[in-house]
């Protein structure tokens, strides 16, 4: 049984040119989100101990790793500081 890969399905759909314009908007914040997830788990941190660094909640962090609501940039250096990362943004 051949498999079908998140990565063969973003191709094939990015050939909709209106799929392409909804990905590229929340392309950013897809990028920005899985860079903290992988952070977190290469630190071997669970949410609620990234939480407890940042001085904020596990519902937090879950709902900015699920990029269910619009974070502050202030949250975000937080989260960032507590992984010892710095944030930055680059207008392109």
């Amino acid at each position: 049984m051949k498999t079908y890969s998140f990565r063969q399905h973003l191709k094939e759909s990015l050939k909709n040119p209106e799929f392409k314009s909804i990905w590229e908007e929340g392309e950013p914040e897809y990028r920005l989100t899985c860079q903290l997830i992988e952070a977190r788990l290469a630190q071997k941190l669970s949410q609620n101990q990234l939480a407890k660094k940042a001085n904020t909640t596990q519902a937090v962090v879950s709902r900015l790793e699920a990029m269910s609501f619009n974070p502050s940039l202030a949250l975000l250096t937080k989260v960032a500081t507590a992984l010892g990362k710095k944030l930055q943004i680059t207008l392109i």
